[in-house]
């Protein structure tokens, strides 16, 4: 599973995954209108702002709010960790650790490959935010376009790391489904999925920018939103790598030592 081998057989994942995202289309169209969530919260929050603005969101800026985040969770979501309990209870996963690329090259290369297609589910709600909204709430500086990619990036990072490392915790346990319906719920809460981080009290949102879960979501959505000017969005984003680099070196260490266990059992 040498870099070069994994570099080498990219491109041929890629057009794989996205052969099954083509063929599998109408599954891919339910998991996007099952994220439908945060468009739901928006119309409970403009109830909610009628009256008054809520800090800096009144409704104009709450429907900017909700209509990114819907297209940054279809952008940044992944579901390896299903993927990597079924494989290891039924066996597969042995086959995967015949072929000459790492599993976690193999399942991102099927996770990105998706986007193009889950894009253009969610653009005619980008087209709609547009044409409501016009481009108001969007930042006009280039240089938080670039950070923008840069948080899109680690988030997509945070999400696919978290997944394949909970995923890795099946070789441990018979299943580790419930723990990742454990980290969903907290990702409910403090990614700003459901409630904007800018509305938490004082305390919780401290707690919440020690947490990776709004660097999955928030972070991205309040860059798309012009919530940050640069020198803060560039903090922020250099937070975010740093939980990337934490996941990275935590994913690596529980799939070595799942993988000895699951060699041990005869996988």
């Amino acid at each position: 599973m040498s870099l070069r081998n994994n570099v080498h057989a990219l491109p041929t994942l890629l057009r794989i995954g996205f052969a099954d995202a083509v063929a599998y289309r109408a599954e891919m169209l339910v998991w996007t209108l099952s994220a439908t969530m945060p468009l739901i919260m928006l119309a409970l929050w403009l109830a909610v702002a009628s009256d008054a603005p809520m800090g800096r969101l009144g409704q104009p800026e709450l429907i900017a709010y909700f209509l990114a985040t819907f297209v940054v969770r279809q952008l940044t979501a992944s579901w390896v960790c299903w993927k990597i309990n079924s494989e290891v209870r039924d066996g597969t996963l042995a086959m995967r650790l015949l072929r000459p690329v790492h599993p976690l090259v193999a399942y991102a290369a099927e996770n990105l490959a998706a986007i193009p297609l889950r894009g253009l589910l969610s653009l005619p709600v980008a087209i709609v935010a547009l044409a409501l909204l016009g481009t108001t709430p969007l930042p006009r500086d280039p240089v938080l376009w670039v950070l923008w990619a840069f948080s899109m990036a680690g988030a997509w990072l945070i999400t696919l790391l978290a997944n394949f490392a909970i995923g890795c915790l099946s070789l441990f346990m018979e299943s580790s489904i419930r723990l990742m319906d454990v980290w969903f719920m907290l990702f409910l809460v403090f990614s700003g999925y459901l409630i904007p981080v800018e509305l938490f009290p004082p305390a919780v949102r401290a707690i919440g920018d020690w947490m990776p879960f709004r660097y999955q979501l928030g972070l991205p959505v309040e860059i798309m939103t012009s919530a940050h000017d640069r020198a803060t969005a560039l903090t922020l984003v250099g937070q975010q790598w740093g939980i990337v680099a934490l996941h990275l070196v935590f994913t690596a260490l529980v799939w070595r030592r799942g993988l000895g266990r699951f060699a041990a059992f005869g996988g």
